[in-house]
């Protein structure tokens, strides 16, 4: 796999940057969770296509409904793309859920309760 160049890098960067204000400020869909944040976005050499990693705080109801006015919000969120930033090719967008987050603190409860139960098991 091709490692980024510092051109794609920095568009990597603006494309996330103009996707979260879009997503939180711009997008008027009750579906999209005012909890919803951008987390990390790729966006192919070409310039035709771009993943963007979405994280939603809540639950799987509001992960999937969010995921689903972004889907639907896609041709609109892709119009402010073009006209925020000037690329040859306006990317075609592919919403991703991102869970590492969620995975992340389910692991530091998990840590901690085995930490905590050792502690307990050891005391006379």
């Amino acid at each position: 796999m091709r490692k980024n160049s510092i051109k794609n890098t920095r568009i990597n960067g603006e494309v996330q940057r103009v996707l979260a204000e879009v997503i939180r400020g711009e997008i008027k869909d009750p579906r999209i969770s005012q909890w919803a944040s951008v987390v990390a976005v790729e966006v192919a050499p070409d310039l035709k296509s771009c993943k963007a990693w979405i994280s939603v705080l809540g639950g799987q109801e509001e992960r999937e409904a969010t995921l689903e006015g972004l889907r639907s919000a896609e041709g609109f969120i892709r119009r402010q793309l073009a006209q925020r930033i000037n690329l040859r090719n306006t990317p075609q967008i592919t919403f991703v859920m991102d869970q590492s987050i969620e995975y992340g603190v389910n692991m530091s409860h998990r840590i901690d309760e085995v930490v905590g139960g050792q502690g307990d098991a050891q005391t006379p």
